[in-house]
């Protein structure tokens, strides 16, 4: 099968498109024929080893893993002789968790993993892009515990995790406050928003206003500044958190009656049935900025290390 694959760390020209094995599922596994899959941030930054502490986990001198990708959407191909939960010819979209992959025309995932029929009413693009940027925001807002009627600000609220944090929290009967550029702002309001800061023109940290929510899904606010937009008893989300901004939540947690969220995600199926509900109700939307062929991942990465991306971009495998 076709996968791209790299071997060293470095810009996005290591990517290379090469014939490698077709894997086989296991007794308890399926194995899926991918349509679709994306690019995140976080296949980027494994790829440049950025930060450098990205080694500790994927390799000190080279990479462990060497086809990225963690979203997937298409079909059941063959299933394991224990599968009792697909069956050939199913639609699925999910996330892969830590055994990535999804660069590729195949991907072996367990019966059990993080996956879910694919809703009908969206195509194989749409639902790849969804499982990151949301699975990341319902894991943290659920771990801030959001209540309807409380106040939540987004910041990144254009981007893959942010747009989604926008439309769940919505669903949650939340009051929405989304940060992002100027030239997103209209299209956060279309998300649902119910008011938005343009950052180029304004510091939410010395508008006065005060949130039971602030989630940060870029990593790009002064988590000591932004303490003072915080309830006493409020929750932050550092879901994009590097050393420096961890440590700053750490000693806000211990200092204050302030809730720091960070860390590992968990996903699992549970999770992705969440999601399918959300989509059939009209309660989630996929949102693509993008889409490039298997042979162009070099681009796409160089476009989403920009930084600028409005929600996903999507890697198109087969038709």
């Amino acid at each position: 099968m076709k996968a791209i694959v790299f071997r060293h760390y470095g810009p996005p020209e290591v990517l290379k498109l090469e014939e490698v094995t077709k894997p086989i599922p296991k007794n308890n596994e399926i194995l899926i024929k991918i349509n679709a899959t994306a690019v995140n941030s976080g296949d980027w930054k494994i790829r440049k080893a950025d930060p450098w502490g990205v080694r500790l986990f994927f390799g000190l001198t080279k990479p462990k893993i060497n086809t990225l990708g963690v979203v997937f959407s298409g079909e059941v191909e063959s299933i394991g002789a224990a599968v009792t939960l697909f069956k050939i010819g199913d639609q699925v979209f999910g996330h892969t968790d830590m055994s990535f992959g999804t660069y590729a025309e195949y991907k072996c995932m367990p019966q059990n993993g993080s996956l879910a029929i694919k809703p009908a009413s969206i195509s194989h693009a749409e639902a790849a892009v969804i499982p990151f940027g949301a699975l990341t925001a319902l894991h943290f807002i659920k771990k801030a515990n959001l209540k309807q009627g409380q106040k939540i600000l987004i910041v990144g609220a254009s981007g893959a995790v942010g747009t989604a944090a926008v439309q769940l929290a919505k669903s949650f009967g939340a009051i929405v406050t989304g940060v992002c550029s100027t030239a997103n702002s209209t299209f956060v309001k279309s998300l649902g928003a119910d008011e938005v800061i343009d950052y180029t023109k304004e510091d939410f940290t010395k508008n006065g206003e005060i949130y039971d929510v602030v989630f940060d899904t870029v990593n790009t606010i002064s988590v000591l500044r932004s303490l003072k937009s915080l309830h006493q008893k409020g929750s932050l989300i550092l879901s994009a958190a590097m050393t420096k901004q961890m440590l700053q939540g750490f000693w806000t947690s211990i200092m204050t009656n302030i809730k720091v969220h960070t860390g590992m995600i968990i996903h699992n199926a549970e999770a992705m049935d969440f999601l399918k509900q959300l989509i059939e109700t009209g309660k989630l939307k996929a949102v693509i900025d993008r889409t490039y062929s298997l042979e162009q991942v070099a681009e796409a990465h160089r476009y989403v290390e920009l930084g600028h991306k409005k929600g996903n971009v999507v890697i198109k495998i087969t038709d």
